[in-house]
């Protein structure tokens, strides 16, 4: 198992097409406009560094975008924060991958993270590997990658049509009035004072689906297994706290599923402790049911009781 470390990565080229909302603005002002996590002073640096390129030629700034031109920014190598570097096998064959991610490691390359990820540690020993679906960075579990184009596309056609149930452990404030809750909170982006939105309970959004299960009451809290039927971002997170049970430790959201009113953290922050548990599928080649599991880490398995150890219900098989 390799130590957490921070190490400088070999920089990233990131490459668009100008579409047309991009025609007729500077390359400064698009880019400026377009990436706010930089100011416009640091994209002129980046400019003046040689950073940017349009159509093959370093940009100044001053150029004006046409529809269709190729812009990249040739982002130089920087350091990524240490995480943990390592995960478990679950399952392999030649068309499936299932491993489990430990929390604090990005499952795919985003927001400073490029080669500190479970998709660049896989892609070492499995450079065919695609993965099906993520995680947050600080929820741990299960993580499934397709092998094989011909398993990618089906699993995920089965994703898309909801033919693949997925089961999760989340350890809630509170303790629950009930042993079961059908949650439908819509979820789509609300005002969040240091990212402009974030996805969060909203009467406009999305229709969102998620059943949770009452697994233990402790003392304050309360550990849950949530079967979610949709896929939107952040959903145990959002649907819990939708119902007053916050995620313990959530930095983000609280009860009601709005962003903490007192300065809330952002999507990637940690400090709760959700579980990718199981996942029920189909075979995608020899259409053999399967269900694939993820030990939870202790602070997510029952305490008091005995947990039922049967396969997830499911509607499908």
């Amino acid at each position: 198992m390799s130590p957490p470390s921070s190490t400088l990565n070999d920089g990233y080229a990131y490459a668009e097409r100008i579409g047309p909302r991009g025609a007729g603005l500077s390359v400064l002002a698009y880019l400026a406009g377009r990436y706010e996590h930089s100011t416009p002073q640091e994209w002129q640096g980046r400019l003046e560094r040689g950073e940017v390129v349009l159509d093959g030629v370093t940009a100044q700034g001053s150029e004006i975008l046409r529809t269709g031109q190729s812009l990249i920014w040739h982002r130089p190598p920087w350091p990524e924060d240490a995480v943990p570097l390592h995960f478990d096998v679950l399952y392999e064959d030649t068309e499936l991958l299932a491993v489990c991610k430990p929390s604090g490691l990005p499952t795919v390359p985003a927001g400073g993270f490029l080669n500190h990820t479970l998709f660049t540690l896989v892609r070492e020993r499995w450079p065919e590997a695609s993965p099906l679906h993520r995680l947050g960075r600080a929820t741990s579990g299960l993580v499934l990658f397709s092998r094989t184009a011909q398993a990618g596309a089906a699993l995920s056609r089965d994703w898309r049509e909801g033919r693949v149930q997925k089961i999760y452990r989340a350890l809630a404030q509170g303790l629950a009035g009930r042993d079961e809750y059908e949650i439908t909170t819509p979820i789509g982006p609300v005002p969040h004072p240091r990212l402009g939105d974030v996805y969060a309970a909203s009467a406009g959004g999305k229709p969102s689906h998620s059943t949770a299960r009452v697994l233990e009451r402790r003392s304050a809290c309360t550990l849950f297994e949530v079967d979610i039927h949709t896929g939107r971002p952040h959903q145990i997170r959002i649907h819990l706290a939708s119902i007053g049970h916050p995620l313990v430790g959530d930095p983000l959201y609280g009860a009601g599923g709005l962003p903490l009113a007192d300065l809330p953290g952002l999507p990637g922050d940690g400090g709760y402790l959700l579980h990718a548990h199981r996942l029920g599928l189909v075979h995608p080649v020899t259409g053999q049911e399967m269900v694939l599991t993820a030990p939870p880490p202790a602070s997510l398995n029952v305490i008091q009781g005995v947990l039922d150890t049967s396969p997830p219900r499911s509607n499908f098989f």
